[in-house]
């Protein structure tokens, strides 16, 4: 199929989350800077695979591994129904790998490879600058003590998002196990020290991001909460019934809160049957975009893909794939003004309700 969209016509996309400065850390090597700016072997995102793929910025997401494994590797190969959650992170392993990543994300902006964007006007005119615009997001807060300490220096370094857990318990709350099929009501809500969290990030400005969050810390920060409610890379749990997966009455909750939800392109959250393989259609993801707009309405639908994260499907491949994507929804009759919401003025419109 030819390309609806010609490389002077890209729709740029702001993306709700990918991993890669995980994939950089874990790289050992020395100069990032010039791994990330000249292209990379292997992996999803590097400048020159973004700028072919239109990919204009994100939620640039800091990740503490379990120790000694990979979040890709903490996934089990196979749908499991018992599938327990991994360890807790002792706090000095993750202080070290947080500190770590900030410190890929300052460098690649010294190095003039993306800005690091502290409002919903700095995305804007990174974008309008065509340099690429990465918000300072954390998944799982293992590095922030229960006094929030860190939380202040971690938000006066840039922190403008973060997820309370990965899927594992913290001090704060309880994440959801990769099983499949199971619902998302896994454990307890979330601890005194997550209640304390929320109300702190609402302070803050920092937007809260419910993927990976069990039912019960889903409403707790539902009703503690008075910022839009957002999962940044998650999907329709009545398609794929993975724990990971959005239920009915969680996507009633984030429309009705004004909030969003990316789609993430991980396969094993995709497939009706909960695999993660590789050999999955475009298809299957617009079906989850068609199900997400009926749920929340033209404004709550953006993407999240999970790049450097995940194993997505081969005919996105990686970033510079995202117009294969693109291409899919107008295929589909999508308008214009529909695909530009989805790819990136939904997350603008959030993000200046979240973080300002």
């Amino acid at each position: 199929m030819a390309s609806l969209m010609t490389d002077t016509d890209l729709i740029p996309v702001f993306d709700g989350h990918n991993d890669t400065l995980l994939r950089l850390y874990q790289s050992k090597e020395a100069d990032v800077e010039k791994l990330f700016i000249e292209g990379t072997p292997g992996g999803h995102i590097d400048l020159p695979r973004a700028r072919k793929g239109g990919f204009a910025g994100g939620m640039f997401a800091i990740f503490p591994p379990p120790v000694e494994k990979t979040k890709r590797s903490a996934v089990p190969p196979a749908p499991s129904d018992n599938e327990p959650l991994p360890p807790e992170l002792p706090q000095a392993e993750a202080i070290t790998s947080t500190i770590g990543m900030a410190s890929i994300l300052f460098r690649l902006e010294r190095a003039g490879a993306l800005t690091v964007c502290r409002s919903a006007g700095d995305v804007r005119d990174a974008m309008a600058k065509g340099s690429i615009a990465a918000i300072f997001h954390i998944e799982g807060v293992e590095a922030i003590d229960p006094g929030l300490a860190m939380l202040d220096v971690l938000h006066a370094a840039g922190l403008r998002s973060l997820g309370i857990v990965w899927s594992r318990p913290n001090a704060f709350g309880n994440g959801v196990p990769f099983r499949f099929p199971s619902s998302p009501d896994t454990g307890p809500g979330l601890t005194d020290a997550g209640k304390a969290l929320v109300k702190a990030c609402n302070r803050l400005r920092i937007m809260i991001d419910l993927s990976h969050l069990n039912e019960k810390g889903f409403r707790d920060v539902a009703e503690l909460s008075d910022a839009p409610l957002v999962a940044t890379h998650s999907n329709v749990h009545a398609i794929c019934g993975h724990s990971r997966n959005l239920t009915d009455w969680q996507l009633g909750a984030i429309r009705e809160s004004g909030g969003m939800v990316g789609l993430n392109f991980a396969t094993g959250f995709l497939r009706e049957d909960g695999r993660m393989n590789a050999d999955t259609s475009i298809d299957i993801m617009v079906r989850h975009i068609d199900s997400l707009l009926q749920a929340l309405g033209e404004d709550g639908v953006g993407l999240g893909s999970d790049f450097d994260g995940a194993m997505i499907p081969a005919p996105i491949g990686d970033v510079a794939g995202l117009p294969k994507l693109i291409d899919a929804l107008a295929v589909r009759g999508f308008g214009r003004a529909l695909i530009e919401k989805i790819a990136y003025r939904n997350w603008l419109s959030v993000l200046e309700r979240t973080i300002g």
